[in-house]
């Protein structure tokens, strides 16, 4: 891609930013649209409609952008969870990395390159070059200046790993911290247990109390049988219950114990909340769950093979010599200079970030299928298959694209995958640095201008007579936009040496996405449950295989560049930052999956003190309901915040 093209490309995301910063600054103000713009706000009896006429309301402004900002960290936890904080602190991760990069990239990698004789480029005509020109490609072989690329690997790579360490122990603390604050919740005194063995002429709830309370007498208080409705048979039990305990060290030790001989009866998980309950899968069979988890691997590949249709349509319309020889017809039209620069540079990712729109809900459907019991186990799968699909798809498959030869030798010859990265991932640097305009920038404006939202309103209003009164409040899709943000991580931390002039956009899309994100978070996005956090484990892992694949394709870069010292020097480093990871793991890990028995015990003393907890275990009897076989309530806006993620996401 020339550097004219890229321009285009920037413009014209720019034009339609500024479109919609502009248009939702205005539409936010009038009356009818406070559902479409802030749900939350209007279900929490929190903003109120005035039909007075003011000419504010007419004129675009910024204010917008200090109510987003002024909130505390603290008033986001109490107000959207610690899912919502850990979300927030992404962002801000992502700005210290890229800033320090930026910095570095810039003022010292950027001159660098440019300053190379290897492209023999034409200063005189530099708008109509590529622009390899300010990638490490430009620097001359055997260069002594490559030391300086290389020094800089190794104090960037220092940097994440110590702002890794940092994000990691202060979620960490908020995680326990938040624990020690909570009130008593249904799930921490409870689990489930599955493949109860009943006798012939018993019940399961039966089984459940004889078992229970003669090998966990002093801990057990109560059980809950699941029930789930058959056209055929009515209401039927199924093997399993909720299983509540009077302190939730009693229910942790049950938890993490083997409780029968034969490892697949009294088969025991912690109990999510009861909202965040998935209840279809309860019904399914064992050999049922174990064919859904083989079917979802096989469309899981099969839908990772398909994408590589839209990836080589992309890859065609970069390369105008080969989008000719596709459409001859269209030879006349491509010769405009407009028009190519459109076609090479904005048009690709737009149409890649079409397609891939389209993959989060199905990721949903396939984590649904694999027998998980709740939205947000569902819900981090979705997250984890979404992150690697977008990894293998948006860029190994579009910087292999271009040679089948490439593919087969990184299966054939492994050893060959430093070399070939370090030959085709500088040459995808703008293509790349496109898509972060076009998917980053202008997804963002989209993001807060709700226009499908705001569609879908302006229609019921004025065909279906209905006022707005009665809405849905949505939650955030941490499954499609965490594995956004990451892979945008990715492309930052990759070309952080090879290709310096992608981060200062990165840097622009972290800026807006933090104050777009926390203005939906405040105003739109109500949370229907919590993880605790559990979310950040994904960005650690991420980040680290994004240092990892940067430091392969810079031992290649360097062998390439004929500097072989320095490619043998780099070696040391992915060794270096998979101890540092392993070292994560065993310091912070434990912390994500269980509480320790400290927490638990010091918490179930404060209940003691407690004069609500006589109450709350009453209540602990009748908190795991399937939502089927309860009585249908009709209620307003509110009563809807519940609503099934699965049906959301799928709708």
């Amino acid at each position: 891609m020339i550097l004219s093209a890229l321009l285009t490309s920037v413009g014209i995301n720019l034009g339609l930013c500024f479109l919609f910063f502009t248009l939702y600054s205005i539409l936010r103000k009038q009356p009818g649209n406070f559902h479409v713009y802030a749900p939350r706000l209007v279900a929490e009896g929190k903003s109120q409609r005035t039909n007075h006429f003011n000419l504010d309301r007419l004129l675009p402004s910024a204010g917008w952008v200090t109510r987003a900002w002024q909130p505390s960290e603290e008033d986001l936890l109490s107000t959207s969870g610690l899912d919502a904080v850990v979300f927030m602190r992404i962002f801000i991760f992502s700005l210290r990395v890229f800033t320090f990069a930026g910095i570095i990239g810039v003022f010292i990698l950027l001159p660098i390159n440019y300053l190379g004789n290897q492209l023999s480029i034409d200063f005189s005509d530099l708008p109509n070059k590529s622009l390899d020109s300010f990638s490490i490609s430009n620097v001359d072989n055997g260069s002594n200046r490559l030391w300086i690329h290389f020094s800089a690997a190794y104090v960037f790579t220092g940097v994440v790993c110590y702002l890794l360490y940092f994000e990691y122990s202060y979620i960490s603390s908020k995680r326990i911290a938040c624990f020690y604050s909570s009130k008593p919740q249904p799930h921490q005194f409870t689990i489930l247990v599955s493949g109860i063995p009943v006798s012939s002429g018993s019940r399961v709830g039966e089984s459940v109390e004889s078992f229970f309370t003669k090998y966990h007498p002093s801990t057990y208080l109560s059980h809950t049988v699941v029930r789930r409705t058959n056209k055929l048979q009515g209401v039927i039990e199924v093997r399993a219950a909720f299983v509540s305990f009077k302190s939730r060290f009693g229910a942790t030790i049950a938890l993490h114990i083997q409780q029968g001989i034969d490892p697949t009866e009294w088969v025991t998980e912690r109990a999510p909340e009861p909202q965040d309950v998935y209840w279809p899968f309860f019904s399914a069979s064992f050999l049922k769950r174990w064919i859904c988890k083989l079917v979802v691997v096989v469309a899981y590949i099969l839908l990772t093979v398909s994408f590589l249709i839209p990836v080589v349509i992309v890859q065609g319309l970069t390369h105008l010599d080969q989008l000719e020889v596709w459409f001859p017809f269209l030879r006349g039209v491509l010769t405009i200079t407009f028009v190519s620069q459109v076609i090479t540079g904005y048009l690709p990712s737009l149409i890649l970030q079409l397609f891939l729109s389209l993959v989060p809900p199905i990721m949903i459907i396939f984590s649904s299928m694999q027998g998980y019991i709740s939205f947000s186990k569902i819900q981090k799968s979705a997250c984890t298959k979404m992150l690697w699909f977008t990894i293998w798809n948006i860029f190994f498959a579009n910087v292999l694209s271009g040679s089948v030869l490439y593919q087969v030798n990184i299966i054939l010859e492994p050893k060959e995958i430093p070399k070939i990265l370090a030959e085709v991932v500088p040459a995808q640097a703008s293509f790349f640095i496109a898509y972060v305009v076009t998917s980053g920038w202008t997804s963002l404006s989209s993001e807060i201008f709700r226009m499908f939202p705001l569609i879908c309103s302006f229609v019921k209003q004025h065909f279906t007579g209905n006022d707005g009164e009665e809405f849905q409040v949505p939650s955030i899709s941490y499954h499609k936009e965490i594995p956004t943000i990451l892979f945008f991580g990715l492309l930052g931390v990759t070309y952080f040496f090879l290709a310096p002039l992608i981060l200062p956009f990165l840097l622009v899309y972290f800026c807006l996405a933090y104050i777009v994100y926390r203005n939906q978070l405040l105003n739109v996005f109500a949370p229907k449950y919590e993880t605790g956090g559990k979310f950040w484990p994904i960005v650690h892992n991420s980040t680290i295989f994004s240092l990892v694949l940067m430091h392969i394709i810079a031992i290649g870069i360097f062998g390439l560049k004929k500097l072989p010292l320095a490619s043998s020097l780099t070696i040391p480093l992915p060794v270096l930052t998979l101890l540092f990871n392993e070292f994560c793991r065993k310091r912070f890990l434990p912390i994500f999956r269980d509480y320790s028995a400290e927490c638990l015990i010091n918490k179930d003393r404060e209940d003691q003190r407690d004069p609500t907890m006589v109450e709350f275990r009453d209540k602990l009897v009748t908190a795991y309901q399937d939502p089927a076989l309860k009585p249908i309530q009709y209620s307003g806006s509110i009563g809807r915040l519940k609503s099934p993620l699965l049906h959301s996401a799928v709708a």
